[in-house]
């Protein structure tokens, strides 16, 4: 399928998008790719190492008439989302995406592409493997586990890099310049679920909310698409208005930076009230697609018969569960007061899953202020520990502060201008990009984010743009033969 993608141009950087895309990269489970990167720079004959927590680091030497330039810094990271549709049949562990071309789009087969951050990752090889292009010294730095944590962000100690500027590739606007970011933490709680036998004279039936549009959890959160988590809940509460509903497990969205497109949960309900159950579904579908017609277009809710299951969650646990996960908040919590239209504070309910004696809720809340982030995760917790749940918090990153002022952004808007006849958005983004994390040890590196349209990120309706890709390659050559020079 990749054959399509390899013939469109810039040859060099689909060729090496292709190739990066037979490589399994998910985020925690990088070792093959670190490898594929390892081989790759010292296939080269560059400087190459890998750092104590699975960072690469590839050095390249300026093209001749520029060893003056400032080095520069060229980062994106290495894992990829891996998600697919329900009815897709795939192994991301032992097979390549497989990409298809669909008019001016490369998209994948059922998965997500990996161009978010494949396209950035194969860009920075092409530079490394060219033997023609104008460009200052390279630093070429591809970090681990962005979409899970920044941890390779996170580990990344000073003295590795000798930049003065850095080029982050991970924003997904053509005419976006990115020099802020939200900040994150992940909140979870956990506890334990009680179980009861299932009552007799009782029917069972599985409940499936999908065809959701889901999407990033950072960067699509404005958007007001559903959350299956969220829908799957309330959908709960509505049959149980008027019918004793008994449920066994519920199993809904999957990473916290993904907005949830699927939910699952297993129910029992007495016989002679079945009919009337069904018929409080089919009202909360027709609920559904009315709501979310816009955004969520593809929405469904299936109900069918299963096999009797031997237990339930114990009736009181479930009615506490469902009410702390209404009272969760989901969405944005707050817009950036300074700066339009850009969202300040929020949360995913990124993840429900209860059943077998167990419950876990995971969140992602995302923030540019540290003390409403903060406040945010203090609220989430508490509703969590009037359950009785276990919360815990981990992988608090903080956010990038803009410099407008630097002289890297002033270039880089000038010349977008020259060669497009129009201005850059030079904004902040909601997304967690990893530029305020490594400049806590690269504190005097000025930073900038830019890449071409992609949509759809972390779902399987990912997809990127060919043609943006082409004004991308076009603006980042120029962008590298106009690196001042050395302060």
């Amino acid at each position: 399928m990749s054959q399509a993608v390899r013939a469109l141009e810039p040859s060099s950087l689909w060729n090496h998008f292709a190739d990066l895309n037979q490589v399994p990269r998910a985020s925690k489970k990088e070792e093959e790719v670190i490898q594929f990167m390892v081989d790759f720079g010292k296939g080269l004959g560059l400087e190459t190492k890998v750092d104590q927590v699975g960072n690469v680091i590839i050095k390249k030497p300026a093209s001749p008439g520029m060893e003056n330039r400032q080095i520069v810094v060229l980062q994106s990271h290495l894992d990829m989302v891996h998600q697919k549709n329900a009815d897709t049949v795939f192994d991301f562990a032992t097979e390549g995406i497989k990409m298809l071309v669909d008019g001016d789009w490369v998209k994948a087969d059922g998965t997500t592409l990996g161009a978010d951050n494949g396209i950035g990752v194969a860009t920075i090889m092409a530079v490394l493997a060219s033997k023609d292009m104008k460009h200052p010294p390279i630093e070429a730095l591809f970090t681990i586990d962005e979409e899970t944590g920044m941890t390779g962000a996170l580990g990344l100690t000073g003295g590795h890099l000798d930049a003065t500027i850095m080029l982050n590739l991970d924003t997904e606007d053509d005419d976006e310049l990115t020099i802020g970011c939200a900040g994150g933490v992940d909140v979870t709680a956990q506890g334990d679920a009680p179980m009861i036998d299932t009552p007799e004279n009782t029917k069972t039936y599985k409940i499936a909310i999908k065809g959701l549009t889901g999407g990033h959890s950072g960067m699509d959160i404005h958007k007001g698409r559903g959350n299956a988590n969220k829908l799957m809940n309330r959908l709960l509460m509505y049959v149980m208005e008027n019918t004793n509903v008994y449920v066994g497990s519920i199993d809904g969205g999957g990473l916290r930076n993904a907005i949830p497109r699927e939910s699952f949960s297993t129910v029992a309900v007495e016989e002679g009230k079945a009919a009337f159950f069904e018929e409080r579904v089919a009202a909360f579908t027709k609920i559904l697609h009315a709501e979310y017609r816009i955004t969520d277009p593809n929405a469904e809710v299936v109900l069918g018969p299963i096999d009797r299951f031997d237990q339930v969650m114990d009736v009181d646990f479930v009615y506490k569960l469902l009410r702390v996960i209404y009272s969760t908040h989901n969405g944005i919590y707050r817009m950036t007061p300074d700066i339009k239209d850009l969202v300040q504070t929020s949360n995913n309910v990124a993840r429900v899953l209860a059943g077998n004696g167990t419950y876990t809720i995971m969140c992602l809340t995302r923030s540019s202020v540290d003390t409403e982030k903060d406040d945010l995760k203090n609220s989430l917790s508490s509703a969590f520990e009037l359950l009785g749940a276990r919360v815990s918090t981990g992988g608090s990153y903080p956010g990038w502060e803009p410099k407008p002022d630097a002289p890297i952004i002033k270039m880089m808007s000038d010349l977008y201008e020259e060669l497009f006849e129009g201005s850059p958005h030079v904004n902040a983004c909601h997304a967690g990009l990893e530029c305020g994390i490594l400049g806590t040890n690269y504190p005097n590196m000025d930073m900038i984010s830019f890449g071409p349209n992609i949509r759809g990120a972390h779902s399987p309706d990912e997809k990127v743009q060919i043609s943006s890709v082409q004004k991308y390659w076009k603006y980042f050559l120029e962008v590298l033969s106009r690196i001042p020079e050395k302060q």
